[in-house]
């Protein structure tokens, strides 16, 4: 809980709200926050404490403003991800992937602006909304969680946003986005209007694909719509699968358009010299980086196998469809919270989030998925009693 004074002049829609965040809890087992649980390779490490080394005796002077040889590592990347060849001025990088998403609110949102999302989904879209005093409206995915293509390209037409919000895969479901779907999704933001705007303004649908290198082999991404489409932003992160939380980059793929709307509202020097050295020394190393996703995603379809054959008061476990690298399961748990207590009570912490009934559970190692599967028996063998 936070203790702020009422004497200090918080605005008054802030009044009463707490901060976000997922639990920061010192425990055996931590998968609640959807990282990459292998730390990085020792050469990596030492690529890293190389290249930071080399512009330390220039850190008296402000880092590189556009980050262009930063821009060509995710042009490079991306191309040998997902066959999209961008150019520097297609992309932009800030201190994570929230940053990018804060960064299309403040400059597509604001007063007399809607944004658009589908729930259930990530938890901060309507902070960044508050916090850029934009109108946050929401289409209701279907029951199984997938997008609701209809109803959300109704609400396009309805609402009139500035922006459509889709996570693909779908946090904290798992669920990803069907390439068909998002060209529908696009048709509809390049021909509705936005509330507040000239004739002839458009919606920016913003594709988060925070996981989507957890998708299954052969999934094509976003990003390879992005030269057809100027009204199409992708944001990206090294914070998941490529190991890379701990450094905060996350990238944009868009239009240079879109890319120059961003810059108007970046902070100077928002991209640190050293935070760029470290993501520069992490790409020279991208198979090391990304040498695990195929096991993890392995592992996620293991655990969802298992979970499926575990029972809540006589009832199989529901799992949600995946392709990132969590599950969100259960559907039927009537006290969520007591479930959550039990297992950090036993050293394991996962995450109560998303809809009434279910909670998500990020994929760990070996050792740590084996502690989660034990001690979730235990647990519900002792709810159930």
């Amino acid at each position: 809980m936070s203790a702020i004074p009422a004497s200090l002049p918080l605005r008054n829609d802030l009044i009463g709200e707490e901060p976000y965040g997922a639990p920061q809890l010192d425990v055996p087992v931590c998968l609640n926050v959807n990282e990459n649980p292998y730390a990085p390779e020792p050469a990596v490490c030492d690529s890293i404490a190389r290249r930071v080394r080399e512009i330390a005796p220039t850190l008296n002077r402000y880092p590189d403003r556009e980050h262009i040889e930063l821009r060509r590592a995710f042009s490079t990347y991306l191309e040998r991800e997902s066959g999209a060849k961008l150019d520097v001025d297609e992309l932009w990088g800030a201190n994570g992937s929230n940053e990018i998403m804060l960064q299309l609110f403040q400059a597509f949102g604001g007063p007399g602006r809607i944004a658009l999302g589908c729930d259930p989904t990530y938890s901060m879209y309507p902070e960044y909304a508050r916090d850029t005093f934009t109108e946050w409206r929401l289409a209701h995915r279907n029951p199984d969680f997938t997008l609701n293509v209809e109803r959300t390209v109704e609400a396009i037409r309805e609402v009139k946003p500035a922006m459509v919000l889709i996570t693909s895969p779908n946090n904290p479901t798992g669920t990803p986005l069907d390439m068909a779907d998002l060209e529908r999704l696009l048709a509809a933001c390049e021909t509705a209007s936005v509330a507040g705007a000239p004739e002839g303004v458009h919606p920016v649908l913003v594709v988060d694909e925070a996981y989507v290198e957890f998708r299954n082999p052969g999934t094509p991404s976003a990003v390879t719509l992005i030269k057809d489409h100027p009204n199409l932003a992708v944001s990206r992160t090294m914070s998941k699968a490529f190991a890379f939380a701990g450094a905060r980059v996350g990238y944009l793929a868009a239009n240079r358009g879109i890319i120059d709307c961003v810059r108007i509202v970046r902070m100077p020097y928002h991209l640190s010299a050293v935070t760029q050295a470290a993501a520069i020394a992490a790409f020279e190393h991208t198979d090391e980086q990304l040498s695990r996703v195929a096991h993890l995603r392995e592992t996620r379809e293991a655990t969802a196998a298992w979970l499926r054959e575990q029972t809540y008061k006589g009832e199989p476990l529901k799992v949600a469809e995946s392709e990132s690298n969590f599950l969100l399961f259960g559907g039927s748990f009537d006290d969520r919270d007591r479930i959550f207590k039990e297992l950090l009570k036993r050293g394991v912490l996962i995450r109560v989030v998303g809809p009434d009934g279910w909670m998500r559970v990020c994929m760990g190692t070996d050792e740590e998925m084996a502690r989660f599967r034990e001690a979730l028996v235990e647990v519900l063998r002792l709810v159930e009693a």
